[in-house]
This record gives C-alpha cells, sequence and structure tokens, in this order.
C-alpha cells in the first residue's frame, strides 16, 4: 500500500491523539503547576525549587537529541517509534505519579526527592514523547492526512490544557477535601492510569508507513551534517524556540496581570453580570443536593476572572484547530502558520492599552488571541514532519526522530528561558509579592510583560518564516517525488 496515498482512519487518528492528550495531563501540570506545588505544598524553597525545574529542564533537553538517535537506530517489528510509547507507559504514569507525592523526608530529603523524581520525569518524558512526536511522520506520506491527523492531536491537546488550567485546582481541592497535598496525590494517581492506558490505546491503533527508501543504517555524523545544511530545520527550531518562549511569557505573567493590575470590583461586577457566579452556586447546590462535596471554585474574582480568562482562551483555541486543516490544504501550511501567529499577536500587544477596568475587552481578545493562534497549533509539529521529508528528499537519507529531538530541544529550550525571563523582568521592574498594591513602574512592568515581550517572540518567528521555504507548491514536490523513489524501490 502506498503510505502517500493512505487515508488514515478516525480510529487511528484519534488513536495516536489519545497519546498526546496522555502526556499533557501529566506536561500541562509540569508548566502550570510543579513551582506551586514545590512551594506552596511540599514546602521546598522557591530558590531550590527553581533550580530544581531549570537544571532537570535543560538535561532533559540534551537528552532529546541523545534519544533521537536511539529512535531512528531501533528497528522492531512493531516500527522505529511505536514500541517506544509501550515500553514507556507505565514508567510514565508511576515517574508522574512519584514527582507530585509529598513523603515527609526532612528537608534535606524532600529537595533530593524532588530533583531525583522531577529529572525522572524529564527524562522518562522525552524517551516517550519524542518517539510519539516521530511517529506522525511515518503513519502517512501524505500532506493533507498530516494536516488533519495534527488538528486531530491538538484538539486532544487543548482537552487536557483546559482541564489543566481551568479545572485542576478546584479538582485537587475537592480529591483532597481541602488538603492540596493528598488532592494532587489522588489527581495524579487518576491521570497517571488514563494516561497508561491512553498510550496503550497509541501502540494498538497506529502503524507506521512511511519507510525510506535508503535502508542502510547512516552515520550519526551523517545525520547532524545533514541537519545543519537543512535551512528549513534551522528556522523551524528558531521558530520552535520562540513559540514556547511566548508559551511560558504568557503563562507566567497572566497571574500577574490578574491579581495586581486588574481591578477586582469590576471583574466581580463582571463575573456577576456573565452569570458566571450564579453557574457555580447552582453546580454546588446540585453537588450537595446529591450528597456530594461542592465544587471549590476560587473564592476571591482575581482568581476567578483569570481562570475564567484561561478557559475562554482554550476553547477558542480547540475552534481555530478546526480552520487549520482546510486552510492549510488550500493555502499551504507555512503561510497560514506565518499569518495566524501575526494576526494573533495583535491581539497580544492591545493589552498594554486596557484601562484596569476593561475586563470585556481583556476576555474578547483573549478568545481572539486564542482563535487565531488555535489555527497555527496544529502546523508547528506538521511542518516538522514536512521538514524531516525534505531532508529525505534533499540527502536520500531519513533521520526523522533526530529532527524532532531537535524541535523538542528547542521546546524544552524555550520553557527554560520564557520561565527564567518571567522572574528576571518580574526583577526588572521591582515587583514585590509582599507589597498590597505595586508602584506604578511595577504594574507597567506587568503590562509590557503581557504585551510586548510576550509578543516580540511571535513576531520574530513570522519574520522567520519568510525564509522557510517549503510553501505549498514545495510540500507537493517533496510528496510526488518521495513517492516516486519509493515506487521505483518497490516500498509498499
Amino acid at each position: 500500500m502506498n503510505s502517500t496515498a493512505e487515508k488514515l482512519s478516525v480510529v487511528e487518528k484519534i488513536g495516536y491523539s489519545l497519546g498526546d492528550l496522555a502526556a499533557n495531563l501529566i506536561f500541562q501540570t509540569l508548566v502550570t503547576f510543579i513551582v506551586f506545588f514545590y512551594v506552596d505544598v511540599y514546602g521546598i524553597p522557591a530558590g531550590t525549587a527553581s533550580f530544581i525545574t531549570f537544571f532537570c529542564g535543560w538535561a532533559a533537553a540534551f537528552f532529546s537529541p541523545i534519544m533521537g538517535i536511539i529512535a531512528d537506530r531501533t528497528d522492531t517489528r512493531w516500527g522505529k517509534f511505536r514500541p517506544w510509547i509501550l515500553w514507556t507507559a507505565i514508567p510514565f504514569g508511576a515517574i508522574a505519579l512519584l514527582t507530585f507525592s509529598t513523603p515527609d523526608l526532612g528537608d534535606d530529603g524532600k529537595v533530593i526527592y524532588a530533583f531525583v523524581t522531577y529529572l525522572a520525569l524529564m527524562l522518562i518524558y522525552s524517551a516517550n514523547n519524542l518517539p510519539y512526536a516521530a511517529l506522525s511522520g511515518v503513519l502517512t506520506g501524505n500532506m493533507q492526512q498530516r494536516n488533519s491527523l495534527s488538528a486531530y492531536r491538538f484538539v486532544a491537546v487543548m482537552i487536557a490544557q483546559f482541564i489543566i488550567q481551568a479545572l485542576l485546582l478546584p479538582l485537587i481541592l475537592i480529591a483532597g477535601n481541602g488538603d492540596k497535598a493528598e488532592g494532587f496525590k489522588n489527581i495524579m494517581t487518576f491521570f497517571s492510569i488514563i494516561g497508561v492506558i491512553f498510550f496503550f490505546i497509541t501502540f494498538f491503533t497506529t502503524r507506521e508507513r512511511v519507510l525510506p527508501v535508503t535502508q542502510e543504517k547512516s552515520r550519526i555524523l551523517d545525520d547532524v551534517k545533514d541537519l545543519f545544511s537543512n535551512r528549513p530545520w534551522l528556522i523551524m527550531l528558531l521558530v520552535t524556540v520562540l513559540i514556547f518562549v511566548n508559551i511560558t511569557l504568557k503563562g507566567g505573567s497572566y497571574v500577574y496581570y490578574f491579581q495586581n493590575y486588574v481591578s477586582e470590583s469590576h471583574a466581580a461586577i463582571f463575573l456577576e453580570d456573565i452569570g458566571f457566579n450564579s453557574m457555580i452556586a447552582g453546580l454546588n447546590n446540585l453537588l450537595t443536593n446529591m450528597g456530594l462535596t461542592e465544587f471549590h471554585w476560587p473564592n476571591d474574582p482575581s482568581t476567578s476572572a483569570f481562570s475564567l480568562f484561561n478557559a475562554g482562551g482554550i476553547i477558542l483555541m480547540i475552534v481555530g484547530i478546526a480552520f487549520s486543516k482546510p486552510l492549510a490544504d488550500r493555502f499551504g501550511k507555512r503561510d497560514v502558520y506565518a499569518i495566524s501567529l501575526f494576526i494573533s499577536t495583535l491581539f497580544l500587544l492591545v493589552f498594554y492599552f486596557y484601562p484596569p477596568e476593561a475586563i470585556g475587552a481583556m476576555f474578547i481578545s483573549q478568545i481572539l488571541h486564542g482563535f487565531f493562534y488555535g489555527i497555527s497549533i496544529p502546523l508547528l509539529w506538521a511542518m516538522i514532519a514536512d521538514v524531516a521529508d525534505y531532508s529525505e528528499w534533499k540527502n536520500n537519507r531519513r533521520a526523522t526522530a533526530v529532527i524532532f529531538s531537535a524541535m523538542l530541544f528547542g521546546l524544552k529550550g524555550g520553557l527554560t528561558i520564557g520561565t527564567a525571563l518571567v522572574a528576571a523582568l518580574l526583577g526588572l521592574y521591582n515587583y514585590n509579592p509582599n507589597m498590597v498594591a505595586q508602584s506604578a513602574e511595577t504594574l507597567n512592568g506587568i503590562k509590557l510583560l503581557v504585551s510586548l515581550y510576550a509578543s516580540l517572540p511571535f513576531l520574530i518567528a513570522t519574520a522567520l518564516l519568510f525564509f522557510y521555504e517549503i510553501n505549498k507548491n514545495k510540500e507537493l514536490t517533496i510528496e510526488r517525488e518521495l513517492a516516486e523513489r519509493r515506487l521505483d524501490a518497490g516500498i509498499a
């Protein structure tokens, strides 16, 4: 069967997507709550927690290319990448649970325990997620099917992100009956079990179809030389770093924007006017009448508005993802990606100009930003799969996992840089967590953080895409010529 002509079934697309849902239940919790968990729940000093996440994050980033080399050289009856999803499923779930457990080991013992479990989780995440990401490049060689697969995948990602960013803290309070440590353990037990099941489903419902025309083993040095002579790869590596710098800048700064800049009284009025408070009251009335615990949504308006703000953006991202495939099929990934990224950036920049009481305008900007950014989300990884095709087309060698491993290096590097930038910029503008009201200088810095500074990575990424040569016509040329090579070589 020709890997380029094959149409992936809905079952295979959903099965593949469940793997990303499983991984992101853990990954999104790490991105959003790991510092909160270490400092506020486990009692580790903030500086120590920062060192643990920074060191382990970079260690895992440098492990990614090594894992890519290993995965590309894996050869089993199940393929190169699917076996790693199976082999790492149970260890991933077990280590995730251990990472969010709180054994009483004394001050030094807690630090050692956190360091060991977090490092182990980062490494097993690379061993699982890198082959998972590379798998998308070998399920099909058809560009339209690849666009469709990415859309399915990132709907699953957005579902996980919504669960974590909008619902996790209330669910932790319910699961632990007010005890955050117990709540984290119970919720992560559930996530771990679900995650293992979903990874198994991914393994059993997918099949690797795209085989390189040249079957002999390439040298590691050849793979590295191919990478650095591959301009689309270099551009996508930089774009990946910039995208994830933006994600952490936004994720880390919105909470300060709502806690310190947004008018709490106007946030309360807004929540009342849109019926949010009555909805929570009705939900709690239903739960208590059923003999269950109330839904512990945060009581202060700023936190409630912040959670709802995140939820609105994520929901519109999911809507945007639905437009990604048809637009990419018609106009090509590069052009759609660049335009949607640029438009989404405009709705970040306007946050600098809103007065503290403009709650409605803030929410509208967030959902419009979410919609246009959502269009771009599936295309990043689909474009990276195209880069793997480009490398094979140009060099007659395929190193899918090495290419994806470099992108995961960029992802982890971007997250690490972005997290450090949030702390550095808050310090630059003299943010003081012990002050009831921040100075005018600090408030201006917070506005710059959520608007201009968060926008710069997107604007630079958009400019870089002008030099990315795989447009719509090049996509079709690469797809056609690789299919002809495989047909000539007798590869089904």
